[in-house]
């Protein structure tokens, strides 16, 4: 439990979930809960490949800028994008201006569209049986045999930029896989809350 850190608020949390004010409110929100649904999870991947060699607190501080500049990330939309919205993309301040990434994100869009269970239904396919909560932050791993296999099924299916790490931290931020440090305040997914 020594990697817990307890915030101004009192409450205990993986250490990464307090060093600024938009990893509180991600940590505690959103990261590690259970997210579905084809266009939500493409918004994930996308920013999951954005992050690659970056901050994630960049990619976080710029996600409205990338809502915007991507159609709030309709699968439908950002497929039919070419090169006028290409390079529109890469004239937008707002987000990571980087070519490879955002051809991906087209591929990837133009991808999901082709999968005939959807983008949810095959990455949730990966999910492993739930466990219990790291005891501390050295046990989380970087990638898992699960996130390996996911990344080479998209890969197989023309997808970009979700290698087995990047797969696995998408795995970890759409609930997948609860790596919340145990005794963390956050409530696990299906725990009952009690009140």
């Amino acid at each position: 439990m020594t990697d817990l850190v307890i915030g101004d608020d009192g409450l205990p949390r993986c250490p990464w979930g307090a060093g600024t004010a938009d990893y509180v409110v991600y940590h505690d929100e959103e990261w590690g809960r259970p997210v579905r649904g084809d266009d939500a999870l493409y918004e994930r991947m996308t920013l999951e490949a954005f992050q690659s060699g970056l901050s994630w607190l960049t990619i976080l501080r710029k996600r409205q800028a990338f809502r915007r500049a991507f159609d709030d990330f309709r699968i439908s939309a950002v497929a039919g994008y070419g090169e006028a919205d290409v390079a529109r993309l890469l004239a937008d301040t707002g987000i990571v201006r980087n070519r490879a990434k955002i051809e991906a994100a087209i591929a990837n869009a133009r991808a999901a569209l082709e999968l005939p269970e959807g983008l949810s239904e095959l990455l949730w396919s990966f999910a492993p049986p739930s466990r219990p909560r790291p005891a501390s932050f050295a046990e989380v791993p970087a990638l898992t045999d699960a996130s390996t296999a996911m990344a080479k099924a998209l890969k197989r299916r023309g997808f970009r930029f979700v290698g087995p790490t990047t797969a696995y931290a998408l795995m970890q931020a759409t609930g997948m896989v609860d790596d919340h440090v145990a005794g963390c305040h956050v409530v696990p997914p299906g725990a009952a809350v009690m009140g």
